[in-house]
């Protein structure tokens, strides 16, 4: 870093008892008093320099002169004092913005004498620190004891604007001191300087200023219009690193600070809480220049620090633009009051996917717009006609990505829920909100659906019938695999219906595997044919029963879904009795209340395991061969 030396004679400054004396054959003449410290010193030297100590004199006869509130307090004084005794000085970045501000206090200008302190100093701040990268940020920083005297004498901006001029600018025509944080050898400044050019080499060094002027001088960075948004995204992502306090948090660790509302604790996280609503303020408006996980980790630290309901909404809209782009873990945001007795906030999440489902209601045409302009228009296209195609083809890519995109944040809120169903605090009425604000054609399939169920279920044992079908209500069981099927038709978890739903889908899936020698499809048991009549549909067509999306046999109340789950070793026909006998009240109170009539659903069900098909062959097959080999 650059420096400059002022006066040639040695340092004669002496300390006795409390005062601070110059050693000279002439006695000293008056005393100066700055913050609490007594100076012994001599009227010439300082009265031909100082054009305030002069008035000040005047004005007083008195040999005791007071300097209340000095800038800089005793070192920029003595600087100055020094100075003008012709002493030898040394300033550099660390103390000119001291040195000016008490020059300026002592009005040691042109007017008093030629070449006086203010002159040197700012020539040297004008020539030399301001050209300097690593000066001018430490110099920037020097301005946070001044804040005042700094903006009054221009020294803050003059610095910011030095700054993002260098950050414009090719990092080759910029001046890097020898004792740059990231110092490199001369033979590999100019390999290493192109190769940080692309990451944003600035980043890590402004992110030491504090936040008012990290500010300042990010909006001066994007005014230059010259920086990429991802760029300035990263930069933002590696102050937000170094000064925002850690997200991953023990959970009664930050309880108990938060009890103790102690003042310093309160001081600390409205520190923070400014500096979080900064960098909210300052994140470009373009779509990915900041990534998915850095705004949910954002968002994360604005629940802990109770940032403004604004700020939160604001985040959750742009979370909501790349929503795909997130994964399970950035998605498990603490809640924003740690007395909450669940673990995470899932309204926040809730209304990001209601955020992201808004954006994605704008669907483009289905067609270009065409018009008859006669035979030259047939033969040739007019460049308007061409822009409307081209136009047209723009939407079918973008409603290509917004499909893709539902179905990656399907398989995300999927993932999400599991995750959250092991909460025992977690209403039924959020789980099912959630799964429910999936388009139901963004679900290829339900088995990740049906684990986070069958999590919830187990979690919140206490839940009844009722419930337990309302839960199943969003799973779809046409969309299970075999596996998630055999899990499901033995998991006693569920409500009946579901069960009696996933062992008719997969017999209708059997028989229209099963073709004859003529094409056509086998007859479907009568007993297959009663529940379909049961359920309103077509027992001529199992396809449509069997994989259509808009129809639903007993209510969505109960439908399922795992991957990767082991069919369990309990026999098949224990489970299904224990949930007919589960049902054998409710189904005896409606035939008392109904003439003793038993419902169509049930008579179909019961008829099933007298003419046992291929599906229920197959299931006691896997549970006779398990209960075998655990013999």
């Amino acid at each position: 870093m650059k420096f400059m030396k002022l006066g040639s004679r040695p340092d004669t400054f002496y300390t006795s008892e409390d005062l601070r004396c110059v050693s000279s054959e002439v006695s000293s003449d008056f005393t100066i008093e700055v913050s609490g410290s007594k100076y012994l010193l001599h009227k010439f030297p300082l009265l031909s320099k100082c054009l305030r100590l002069q008035r000040m004199c005047s004005e007083s006869p008195e040999s005791i002169i007071q300097l209340p509130e000095f800038p800089g307090g005793v070192e920029a004084f003595e600087l100055c004092a020094k100075f003008c005794y012709g002493i030898t000085i040394t300033i550099s970045a660390y103390n000119i913005v001291a040195a000016r501000c008490a020059a300026e206090y002592l009005q040691m200008s042109e007017e008093v004498e030629k070449g006086n302190l203010v002159y040197k100093l700012e020539v040297f701040f004008n020539s030399c620190i301001l050209n300097g990268w690593r000066d001018s940020i430490v110099t920037l920083q020097t301005t946070k004891a001044f804040p005042l005297w700094s903006e009054d004498l221009a020294i803050t901006s003059r610095c910011i604007e030095a700054i993002a001029s260098k950050v414009l600018s090719h990092p080759s025509k910029v001046s890097l001191s020898h004792s740059h944080s990231r110092r490199v050898r001369d033979d590999d400044m100019s390999s290493n300087r192109a190769a940080a050019s692309s990451r944003g080499w600035w980043a890590e060094d402004i992110a030491e200023l504090g936040i008012d002027l990290y500010w300042r001088t990010m909006i001066a960075i994007k005014s230059g219009g010259k920086v990429p948004t991802s760029l300035i995204g990263d930069a933002l992502r590696v102050y937000a690193s170094k000064w925002l306090p850690t997200l991953q948090r023990n959970r009664k660790v930050v309880k108990k600070k938060e009890d103790s509302d102690s003042d310093s604790d309160t001081d600390t996280s409205s520190k923070h809480r400014l500096l979080l609503e900064s960098i909210i303020s300052l994140l470009p408006a373009e779509k990915g220049a900041v990534s998915c996980s850095f705004l949910l980790k954002i968002l994360k630290a604005a629940n802990i620090l109770n940032a403004s309901t604004s700020s939160k909404m604001e985040l959750a809209r742009r979370v909501a633009l790349q929503l795909e782009e997130a994964t399970v873990s950035d998605l498990l945001i603490p809640p924003m009051s740690y007395k909450s007795e669940m673990l995470y906030d899932v309204d926040i999440v809730a209304t990001i996917l209601e955020q992201f489902m808004v954006q994605g209601q704008t669907s483009p045409p289905t067609s270009p717009l065409r018009g008859k302009k006669g035979m030259m228009d047939r033969r040739r296209r007019s460049r308007s006609a061409e822009n409307i195609d081209l136009e047209f083809q723009e939407s079918r890519r973008s409603s290509s990505a917004s499909h893709s995109s539902k179905l990656k944040v399907a398989k995300l809120v999927d993932g999400y829920l599991q995750q959250i169903a092991r909460d025992v605090n977690l209403p039924l009425s959020k789980f099912v909100t959630l799964a429910e604000s999936v388009p139901e054609f963004s679900r290829l399939d339900h088995d990740d659906l049906y684990r986070a169920i069958d999590i919830y279920l187990k979690a919140h044992k206490n839940l009844n019938k009722s419930e337990r079908k309302r839960v199943c209500r969003v799973l779809d069981c046409k969309k299970l695999s075999m596996e998630a099927c055999m899990h499901a038709a033995q998991n006693e978890m569920l409500p009946l219906r579901v069960v009696v739903q996933v062992l008719f889908y997969e017999q209708a899936r059997a028989a229209a595997a099963t073709n004859n020698g003529e094409g056509k499809m086998t007859e479907l048991p009568s007993n297959i044919k009663a529940l379909l009549a049961a359920h309103n549909i077509d027992p001529s067509n199992p396809n449509a029963a069997a994989y259509s999306t808009t129809t639903s046999i007993a209510a969505p109340e109960d439908q399922w879904s795992v991957s990767g789950l082991k069919s369990p070793k309990s026999k098949l026909s224990g489970t299904l009795r224990s949930k007919l006998a589960e049902d054998e009240e409710v189904d005896e109170r409606f035939m008392n209340g109904d003439g003793g009539r038993t419902p169509s659903r049930f008579k179909a069900f019961c008829a099933i395991p007298g003419r046992p098909k291929k599906m229920f062959s197959k299931f006691l097959s896997i549970n006779r061969n398990s209960s075998d080999k655990n013999c």
